[in-house]
């Protein structure tokens, strides 16, 4: 099954941020759908044959496309509300009462609130028109919201560790369908939810746009591509933009109850280019040797003229261990080994700058 997306055209001019060009393309493109039940979270006897035939299908999604839908995860829709709500009215506090929870202030460089503008996921643009809160570290001793957010931090730590293991299933399947060990990147994934792992779960707010006060090519989030190993997207409207194979955007809808699954940087080199997006358009340097990782490049754009409207979803970013080593799994030397939290981090910098 395929969901039909209307293509916008996308140009190197618009990547570089001197403008917002787009045109209605004559035909279409398609992310896939997948039927993730017969290993949705809580089944535990899945046959070899389901699960051979699960792998085939990821794998065909994954190397063609670089995103997936999958249904019957086992997180429902009401599930995911739930954390949009509890995120929002953090969001909508006063600053001042945000300001305690900034990113920067915990052990852990990523947890926190990251503020509107704080960041450049294209540090070509200025800074995105979003606000994010980061779930990183599930340390009992992390100060979270209280008062009126009692159930903040649980209401996230929960969908966290929901998070956690289905996408330790999605892992498991991807190494099945490359004819690896079922837990061949699950080795590398041992420490999520420590302070030795960067795995985030990020709420994030696109408030409401002022035209007035945008700047020249100021998007709510830049052209990028993620960090890791894999990300879980639960998105509640449109705006996500990917970029195809004709090195074309197309929008990228909401489905209701499913999880949509993109390929992130380090999966790339893991597996030699066979999980990517086969565009070659570089968004940054970061790393030395790594201007041709492209992954799964996305953004979100502003609404239409005179939408007041504000946007939310919520990603998990898969991240391997710290002190994972990352090699090409087929043994070439396409890609020289890197180390997790080196790449990680020189990713924060280039988003962050000196912060």
């Amino acid at each position: 099954m395929r969901f039909n997306l209307w293509r916008f055209t996308s140009k190197y001019p618009e990547l570089l941020g001197t403008g917002l060009p787009r045109r209605p393309a004559a035909s279409m493109d398609s992310i896939p759908v997948i039927d993730f039940g017969a290993y949705r979270l809580g089944v535990n006897d899945v046959t070899d044959d389901k699960l051979h035939s699960l792998s085939e299908e990821v794998k065909t999604a994954l190397t063609e496309i670089g995103f997936v839908y999958l249904t019957n995860t086992g997180i429902d829709e009401e599930e995911v509300e739930h954390v949009r709500a509890i995120s929002k009215k953090f969001f909508l506090l006063p600053e001042e009462k945000k300001r305690p929870f900034s990113r920067g202030s915990f052990s852990n460089v990523n947890h926190g609130w990251v503020s509107l503008g704080t960041e450049s996921l294209n540090p070509r643009r200025p800074g995105d028109l979003k606000e994010a809160f980061n779930i990183t570290s599930l340390r009992k001793d992390i100060e979270w919201p209280s008062g009126e957010l009692d159930e903040f931090r649980a209401v996230q730590e929960s969908f966290f560790l929901r998070c956690k293991e289905l996408s330790l299933r999605v892992l498991r399947v991807m190494a099945l369908s490359l004819g690896l060990r079922s837990d061949y990147f699950l080795k590398a994934h041992t420490l999520i939810g420590s302070e030795e792992n960067g795995t985030t779960l990020r709420s994030l707010y696109y408030p409401p746009v002022k035209s007035e006060s945008v700047k020249d090519g100021q998007i709510r989030c830049g052209e990028h591509s993620d960090y890791g190993s894999i990300t879980l997207v639960f998105q509640s409207q449109g705006g996500l933009q990917v970029l195809n194979r004709e090195e074309e955007f197309i929008s990228v809808p909401s489905i209701p109850g499913a999880v949509l699954v993109n390929i992130a940087d380090l999966m790339q080199r893991w597996t030699s280019d066979v999980f990517v997006s086969a565009v070659n358009i570089p968004i940054d340097s970061d790393i030395a040797q790594t201007n041709s990782e492209t992954s799964t490049v996305h953004r979100v754009l502003l609404p239409p003229a005179n939408d007041s409207s504000t946007r939310q979803s919520l990603a998990f970013f898969v991240q391997p261990d710290d002190d994972a080593i990352i090699t090409c799994c087929d043994g070439s030397n396409k890609y020289p080994p890197v180390n997790s939290l080196d790449y990680l981090l020189a990713k924060f910098k280039n988003t962050y700058g000196a912060n």
